[in-house]
């Protein structure tokens, strides 16, 4: 038997935060979050599983998807990512004018939502994404 094993079997496994016996934030098989946080490493595996996620989500409902332009469909994954997929799908309008494949309507709606409020920053560097097809300038890419 290993460690893990023993460990597993002794804390069990919670996939949300919860409160552990010393009143420490708690999550997993007892890893301690609260004084321990996360690795880079760690942070960069659950970003990775969470774009996965939120590709996967797209490629489902969106029949337009395959036809969308890499930078869009960028700009989509951070939107989703951002706002989960149920709040993401209630931007009917941009989606409609996504399937039409006027982004510069897409584009529109999304600076006049509640969202492009609460995150301006992030939400006018898609908005131009959309618009334009390009990338930013002032950010990586693969």
């Amino acid at each position: 038997m290993k460690a893990e094993d023993l460990i597993r079997h002794h804390e069990g496994f919670r996939s949300r935060p919860y409160r552990c016996t010393a009143g420490k934030l708690t999550i997993g098989y007892g890893r301690n979050i609260e004084d321990n946080g996360i690795t880079r490493d760690e942070a960069e595996q659950l970003l990775a599983n969470d774009v996965y996620d939120c590709r996967q989500v797209l490629i489902r409902n969106l029949l337009f998807w395959d036809q969308l332009d890499r930078v869009r469909q960028t700009v989509l994954v951070d939107m989703c990512f951002n706002l989960g997929w149920p709040k993401f799908s209630q931007f009917r309008k941009m989606i409609n004018a996504l399937a039409l494949r006027d982004f510069s309507l897409a584009a529109k709606e999304m600076l006049e939502s509640r969202w492009a409020k609460q995150v301006p920053n992030r939400a006018g560097r898609l908005i131009k994404m959309m618009a334009t097809g390009e990338w930013p300038e002032d950010i990586g890419r693969d």
